[in-house]
């Protein structure tokens, strides 16, 4: 007979982040939301309320317009928040303090960490370096990249600005990095000059001097294990990130105010059944979406830490970067988890969780996620 091995007490139930969006919602829409379970089918029957709910409690920024849902019964056709405009990045850059906002391990060769003042001036400089290239909305920036902080700031410029992002991890072979950005037609290609797997340094100039001719686009190299100027050099058209961005001083970053629906990404299926197949996700769903579930089912808040084992090739990278958007610092790891030993991604959640002021734990979390029994909320559209 199975043995339940705890269950949370009534207080952590009723401080718990979904009891408190649940009440929000009982409030708002004066009607009886007695239990999860209520909540849940609520949830589904009134998509749109839900949904804008969950908007205004999260304090996205942007404007919702004054639509929530239309078209809701055919599922091809349905749209949430046609009115609405916002900007993604400027949902994820919402702390500006001295306060860490990343904090990065490559195995045990590389370990730095970036304050929230430090993203907001890269992703600006990397914006202005975007413009001065012509990139703008629309436009698709694919990377190569380690799961490094320079990535989610390249991330957050590109969607800053309104360009598509997309990427994979450097381990990809030339061909699995052309089924995928060939089709898609990059303005830009973004690559590290090398990185580190298992302990050894993995050169990838090769491949990238193999690739970039066919995608047909300018290269930018990020500094990290190898020499970015030198391999920026070898290319037709190539230069580091440090050449790309130094004309240009930090400043505000800018947000272009985008349709709610607005292209963020492009993933790709696996490529078991062929080449991959594009994934699109809009800015809208993807930054709803993952407030949902960061803050109400796994309970991340201002000054947590969120850690979750990914590379830039796994839609959980993508889930992981959104953690920004509650104030969380993101605890990055790149190369094997068992480099140099077993206990290295517990190692990098000690030497996380030992900076700063003392916060709630990953455990704690957790727990609180297990308390609320929720099942999966009903999404909006993604594309």
């Amino acid at each position: 007979m199975s043995q339940r091995l705890w269950t949370p007490s009534d207080g952590t139930i009723d401080e718990s982040p979904m009891t408190k969006l649940r009440e929000f919602c009982a409030v708002r829409n004066a009607i009886a939301l007695p239990d999860h379970d209520a909540f849940h089918q609520w949830s589904i029957d009134e998509r749109g309320a839900f949904w804008s709910a969950v908007w205004d409690f999260c304090g996205v920024r942007g404007t919702k317009g004054a639509r929530e849902l239309v078209d809701g019964d055919v599922m091809l056709d349905d749209r949430f928040f046609p009115d609405a405009e916002l900007n993604f990045a400027e949902n994820l850059l919402v702390k500006h303090c001295p306060e860490d906002a990343l904090a990065y391990r490559g195995e045990d060769k590389v370990s730095y960490r970036w304050r929230w003042d430090q993203l907001h001036s890269t992703v600006s400089k990397l914006q202005q370096a975007f413009r001065a290239m012509g990139i703008g909305e629309g436009d698709r920036i694919s990377a190569m990249m380690p799961n490094m902080p320079e990535t989610i700031a390249c991330m957050l410029a590109t969607a800053s600005i309104g360009a598509i992002w997309s990427s994979c991890s450097p381990d990809f072979g030339e061909q699995g990095v052309l089924d995928r950005f060939g089709q898609i037609e990059p303005k830009l290609f973004i690559t590290c000059d090398a990185y580190w797997y298992n302990g050894k340094l993995q050169d990838v100039g090769d491949k990238v001097r193999a690739v970039t001719p066919r995608l047909g686009c300018p290269v930018m190299v990020v500094k990290y294990a190898g020499d970015a100027e030198a391999l920026a050099a070898s290319l037709a058209d190539g230069r580091s990130l440090d050449a790309a961005t130094i004309p240009f001083a930090a400043k505000p970053v800018e947000y272009e105010q985008l349709p709610f629906g607005h292209p963020l990404y492009i993933l790709f299926s696996s490529g078991t059944t062929g080449v991959p197949k594009c994934i699109v996700r809009s800015a809208g769903g993807t930054l709803l979406q993952h407030l949902k579930e960061h803050r109400f089912h796994s309970g991340v808040g201002d000054g947590d830490k969120l850690f979750y084992f990914t590379t830039c090739g796994w839609m959980m990278w993508n889930w992981l970067v959104s953690g920004l958007a509650s104030g969380a610092t993101l605890c990055l790891f790149d190369g094997s988890p068992f480099a140099p030993t077993g206990n290295v991604l517990w190692d990098q959640r000690k030497s996380a969780s030992q900076s700063s002021a003392p916060r709630r734990n990953i455990s704690t979390r957790c727990a609180r996620a297990a308390s609320n029994r929720s099942r999966p909320m009903t999404s909006p559209n993604s594309a």
